[in-house]
């Protein structure tokens, strides 16, 4: 079986919509009444609550153009594509490091996360309750949802900074809630909440290989034990890094790189989690996902947008594998037998975009590779080589760099062996929604982005802004990031 297929089905007696007036969107949905409540007493009743979260990941909003603008385009991998003149809404310019607190991209990511995380509070509260489903089934599910939680918060902190930690349904005739859902708290409160979250869902979620084929997209202890290792790297918590990817097994490199990114090498031996998609009858694909970064023209596909930059295409060593599994080229042909004719408006395009199934559809059977084994190896060469272990870091980075068809790194230093993991880092997960992150997190976007012709202003775009419409709200409950 290719996947679980995200159902859209919405509770309607849960989720309904206009029931707030606040910018976050938060549902008042404590007063459902029992027996609204004894409708999804089942085990399919309590699984339709994390659907309805998984589903979420399909929308819009979530996964596609907005999340494209703020994590690729506005990166030094890629430029915002399509025609001069279409400006994408905003993506013209978050590629040039332009954008503000107005910005489309930036209020629908953020309103994004948190009407996922409202889905995740309402499955954490509701299941308890639901004591004529299977016991072991909804501590499983309840793992579930704070995995996805984990992710959500970890996106809103790698992206705004500070943010409204609400975890659980508010109240809403409670202050106290309202005030916690305009109150920004550190980022470092956040990480915490992430990594109890993710601590708590390795203590229940089952391992991938336990799933039947049927569920195997579902979230496992090795996904959350990779989130919680990837968490710590962007702390510099090296020892965690080490101590949590020393317990996934199972996981193993795909021998053809190019073969991860095709419909056949979804949910494969590589991948650790990934945002499912399928854009059969009926579809349930990422809204515009691959539609957006298709190729734009005459014997185009697509719109055009969030183009791999010259930048990345110079990143690649002679004979890597990677770059023509990362880039679609005009005027080639692609492994589906998809003629790329000359006349498309640009002369490169996202491979890991193209489905080759559907591929002119608004939903397809692209999927999103969100986790996968490789990063795993990257993450433990990059802590290796800060505790000292060079040696051992070398060793993890030349199997991915093998796996591409390229040499043993050269490096030998842990100067030089940090800044080789670095660029392995950038053409192995290119196009994967980490690139701007690293830079920032690695100290390297100001020197990146004038490389890239962008301007990075340090104390400025560490992070993006929150949207005004949210600052607005708060009367003064929280700050504005620096410089916006």
């Amino acid at each position: 079986m290719k996947k679980i297929f995200y159902s859209i089905f919405i509770l309607t007696s849960i989720y309904l919509i206009g029931c707030s007036d606040d910018y976050l969107d938060i549902d008042q949905t404590e007063s459902i009444s029992t027996a609204d409540l004894s409708l999804f007493n089942n085990d399919e009743g309590a699984k339709s609550f994390v659907t309805s979260i998984y589903s979420k990941f399909l929308e819009w909003n979530m996964s596609s153009f907005s999340w494209n603008g703020i994590t690729s385009i506005a990166s030094d991998d890629a430029d915002k594509g399509s025609s001069p003149g279409d400006t994408g809404t905003d993506k013209d310019l978050l590629d040039n490091l332009t954008h503000n607190s107005s910005s489309v991209s930036v209020e629908e990511v953020f309103r994004a996360q948190y009407e996922g995380i409202n889905r995740c509070n309402q499955a954490l509260f509701y299941i308890p309750q639901l004591d004529q489903a299977n016991e072991g089934l909804r501590n499983r599910l309840m793992g579930e949802a704070k995995f996805l939680r984990a992710v959500m918060y970890f996106n809103l902190v790698r992206i705004y900074g500070g943010v409204p930690l609400i975890d659980k349904i508010p109240n809403p005739s409670s202050e106290e809630d309202r005030i916690m859902q305009l109150t920004r708290k550190s980022k470092e409160e956040i990480y915490a909440f992430i990594e109890q979250d993710l601590t708590d869902a390795i203590a229940i979620l089952p391992e991938k290989s336990s799933y039947p084929a049927t569920e195997i997209a579902r979230a496992s202890r090795g996904a959350a034990l990779t989130l919680l290792a990837k968490v710590s790297l962007y702390q510099s918590k090296w020892d965690k890094v080490i101590e949590y990817t020393n317990q996934l097994s199972g996981y193993s490199l795909t021998p053809d790189y190019a073969e991860i990114f095709k419909t056949t090498g979804e949910n494969n031996q590589e991948s650790i989690f990934e945002i499912q998609g399928f854009g059969g009858n009926p579809a349930k694909g990422i809204q515009g996902y691959s539609a957006t970064q298709g190729a734009r023209g005459a014997g185009g596909w697509g719109w055009g947008f969030n183009t791999p930059s010259e930048s990345l295409l110079n990143a690649y060593e002679t004979g890597d594998t990677r770059r023509d599994a990362t880039i679609i080229f005009a005027g080639t042909v692609l492994y589906d037998g998809r003629d790329v004719p000359l006349t498309v408006e640009n002369p490169m395009y996202n491979f890991k975009a193209y489905s080759s199934i559907n591929s002119g559809d608004w939903e397809t059977n692209v999927n999103i590779r969100y986790l996968r084994y490789a990063e795993v190896l990257l993450m433990r060469a990059e802590a290796f080589n800060e505790l000292g272990s060079t040696g051992e870091a070398i060793i993890e980075l030349n199997k991915v760099r093998n796996r591409a068809n390229l040499a043993d790194t050269p490096a030998v230093s842990p100067a030089d062996v940090k800044l080789a993991i670095w660029k392995e880092r950038r053409v192995e997960l290119a196009f994967e929604h980490d690139r701007y992150f690293d830079l920032v997190r690695t100290g390297q976007a100001q020197q990146a982005f004038a490389a890239h012709g962008k301007e990075f202003v340090v104390g400025k775009h560490e992070v993006f802004p929150l949207p005004q419409r949210f600052i607005n709200e708060t009367n003064g409950l929280s700050i504005q990031n620096p410089n916006y």
